[in-house]
């Protein structure tokens, strides 16, 4: 009898508990409904347009028509992927992504961190906020753009970096015509773009480092590089560890649209990748299922690297994504 009164006491408080949580839930909501509205619009933006898109991984497997659908169209399980990798220009397709995104990541990821390093160290703040500005607007400046810049700086003809080259007494060169530049002008025209932006995250982790950490250095007798070493570096180091796990993420996601922009018939050999022959197979020539085969192989590969990654970070710092 008493066994029992204790089980019935037992569930009785186990009820109480969930409600008190769910009292407790509604009123975390209640108070911070305006958040919640706020937040709303991108969950919103990321079901409708990152997860429910996932759903169609499947056309991948299928003979994609269109008359029939997704759903009723015949499934051929790996017929594409093997496709693509009988494909002779399939491993010239991985090489030339693989290449662009690791020079990218190996030149790319430490100009923000250096120019974040030099703007803390800066003491004039309208010349800071000068050079932030500066540095900042060519992310927002459009791809065709860019790619218009680079061709107009780049002509054999009036180029100013020929100009340049010929003002030393040697001939112009057709940078956009020599296959074995392509890499370099794509990772340096995409080092200017994005180091300004990408130090804004490095700015914000330095600002939380705790300033009495830079007078006990000052104490100790440590120059301004010592302190940068001993103190900002190891500040926003989780930051560093972070961004690196999730640029070595995105290897293999280059951006399509300035590849294809800078792209000719004479560079292809170089400037060919999975995203533009996904573009070309996909919607100018009409093989669905193959180019979402390619597709979804680009992702697994990304999604492998940043798994592997998050790992070795995890194991050998106390940094990782999860």
């Amino acid at each position: 009898m008493a066994n029992e009164q204790a089980s019935v006491n037992e569930t009785t408080n186990t009820i109480k508990r969930d409600r008190k949580g769910e009292i407790s839930f509604l009123k975390r909501l209640t108070r911070g409904k305006y958040l919640f509205v706020m937040f709303l619009p991108c969950l919103l933006y990321y079901l409708l347009f990152q997860y429910a898109p996932m759903l169609g991984i499947v056309i991948s497997f299928k003979n994609y028509n269109l008359v029939k659908g997704i759903w009723s169209s015949d499934w051929v399980g790996l017929k594409y992927y093997a496709m693509f990798f009988q494909d002779p220009n399939s491993l010239r397709l991985i090489k030339n992504t693989f290449l662009l995104g690791i020079y990218s990541l190996l030149f790319g990821f430490a100009p923000p961190i250096i120019l974040a390093l030099l703007l803390n160290e800066l003491k004039n703040a309208l010349f800071k906020r000068f050079v932030q500005t500066v540095s900042y607007l060519p992310h927002f400046i459009s791809n065709v753009v860019v790619v218009g810049m680079i061709v107009t700086f780049l002509s054999p003809s009036g180029g100013l970096i020929n100009e340049i080259i010929q003002s030393f007494g040697s001939k112009p060169v057709n940078f956009m015509m020599e296959p074995a530049l392509f890499r370099s002008i794509y990772v340096a025209s995409g080092i200017w773009q994005s180091f300004g932006w990408g130090s804004i995250i490095y700015l914000a982790a330095l600002s939380s480092i705790d300033p009495t950490l830079y007078e006990a250095a000052e104490i100790d007798g440590a120059s301004r590089l010592g302190k940068m070493w001993h103190v900002t570096l190891p500040g926003i180091a989780s930051a560093i560890v972070i961004l690196l796990i999730l640029n070595v993420g995105n290897i293999t996601q280059i951006g399509f649209e300035k590849v294809y922009l800078l792209t000719n018939p004479v560079n292809l050999k170089t400037a060919d990748i999975l995203s533009t022959n996904v573009y070309r197979m996909g919607l100018i020539g009409g093989q669905f299922s193959y180019a979402s085969a390619i597709g979804l192989f680009a992702s697994i590969i990304s999604l492998v690297f940043l798994m592997g990654t998050n790992y070795i970070s995890r194991k050998f710092t106390e940094t990782s994504l999860w």
